[in-house]
């Protein structure tokens, strides 16, 4: 048998490996020692952790980890089967309740990831080839993969862009149902979605609405209940998914919705019916993590006061034209544009000890490569003034070599 690489049947991976190389756009990962918190080892140094999801640093919470070491010792570590056949015990049951609660909804479901649940949720409500999707054009992976599995006719609205959405809904020609999908926050580019709006459009459509609150749950609204804490809109979405691993420290998607909507996506939902699910642990991490972000939302409060902070520290860094104006999340880009100085803008912070990744295509735009600054509660206003100062640095560095290939455009 030959080997990958010696015969014909294997160089074109080589060569698309090659060609990912050349374009800068070639990816691998960096091995984190112990627990992610806001401070992290990484090669035996300590590094300030400016790239984590964890916004309310609960993945290393001492409540969170004790909890679920508890639930190991009287649960054991797997589930066992499908939620369906073996695979539902008392903690699933809570969590949903719990998140149920939460987002003031009459039920939710509880899946192993949030790509999980978009891809399985959307062509399970989309089943049709005469429904529509309308999605829009920053929307998550998970959610394009799920419009992508569905037969339905999926229709792209510009970003954000309310008067676009009723446009093309206006335009559109359908016979079933349809839906509009949209991130809550965009995990690029840390954005809101004008959700008074897109409820007024959804309306007078008489469309289902679907917000993805990964990156919103536990960062916006007074007390991190999420878009529609932030808007003031309670119940107003018809379909709120969510994940568990963002600010709640933990691992999985949920949706939350109607009684009936969650009896249906049970009994629909491919990637629940026919996934394990997960192990007891890692329910009792995140109920116990719902339950602190409830119990103390000054978490929640010092994570916002965070956010206006660094923004603030950046413009005095003079990388205000870098930063979107307003800011209002976790998620903080500073724009780069050019692939391979992000790169290097990374690589020069990560060896003066801050951790935070360039964004390259395909996550984001060819030519818009970004640095994605992600921020938590626990992070100091000295730590996060020192980052600023250091993103300036190197950025700005005489050293940096701005290398701009026309085919990479």
């Amino acid at each position: 048998m030959k080997e990958a690489g010696q015969g014909s049947k294997w160089q074109w991976l080589e060569a698309e490996l090659q060609s990912l190389k050349q374009r800068n756009l070639y990816r691998t990962f960096k091995v984190l020692d112990g627990a992610q918190s806001a401070h992290v080892s990484w090669q035996g140094r300590e590094m300030l952790l400016l790239a984590s999801n964890a916004y309310l640093d609960l993945c290393n919470d001492p409540e969170v980890k004790s909890f679920a070491a508890q639930v190991v010792l009287s649960h054991g570590v797997g589930s066992g089967g499908s939620r369906l056949t073996t695979g539902t015990c008392e903690l699933h049951v809570l969590l949903e309740e719990a998140l149920a609660r939460f987002k003031g909804r009459e039920a939710a479901i509880v899946f192993n990831s949030g790509f999980a649940a978009n891809s399985g949720v959307i062509p399970a409500l989309c089943a049709s080839a005469e429904d529509v999707i309308f999605s829009d054009e920053l929307n998550h992976a998970s959610i394009i993969d799920g419009c992508r599995q569905s037969p339905a006719q999926t229709i792209i609205y510009r970003h954000n862009d309310m008067r676009d959405l009723a446009q093309k809904i206006q335009a559109a020609r359908f016979s079933g149902h349809g839906l509009i999908v949209s991130d809550a926050v965009f995990s690029m580019d840390g954005d809101i979605v004008n959700l008074p709006d897109l409820l007024r459009v959804a309306e007078q459509a008489n469309l289902l609405t679907m917000l993805d609150e990964a990156h919103a749950t536990g960062v916006i609204g007074q007390t991190g209940h999420g878009v529609e804490e932030h808007f003031g809109l309670p119940g107003q979405v018809d379909i709120l998914m969510g994940t568990m691993s963002k600010a709640l420290g933990a691992e999985g998607g949920y949706v939350c919705g109607s009684q009936q909507l969650v009896d249906y996506l049970r009994n629909k939902t491919r990637s629940y019916i026919f996934s394990t699910s997960l192990g007891p642990a890692t329910m009792a991490a995140a109920l116990r993590a719902l339950q602190i972000i409830e119990a103390e939302p000054q978490r929640v409060t010092h994570l916002q006061a965070n956010v206006r902070w660094f923004c603030r520290c950046l413009q005095e860094q003079g990388l205000g034209e870098r930063v979107p104006e307003g800011a209002a999340t976790a998620i903080i880009p500073i724009y780069i544009g050019d692939e391979a100085q992000a790169v290097q803008v990374s690589e020069r912070l990560l060896a003066a000890g801050y951790f935070i990744p360039a964004i390259r295509y395909p996550t984001v735009k060819k030519g818009q490569a970004i640095l994605r600054a992600a921020l938590m509660s626990s992070h100091t206003k000295a730590e996060l003034a020192q980052a600023a100062q250091a993103i300036a640095e190197a950025i700005n560095s005489d050293n940096l070599v701005h290398q701009i290939n026309e085919t990479d455009r």
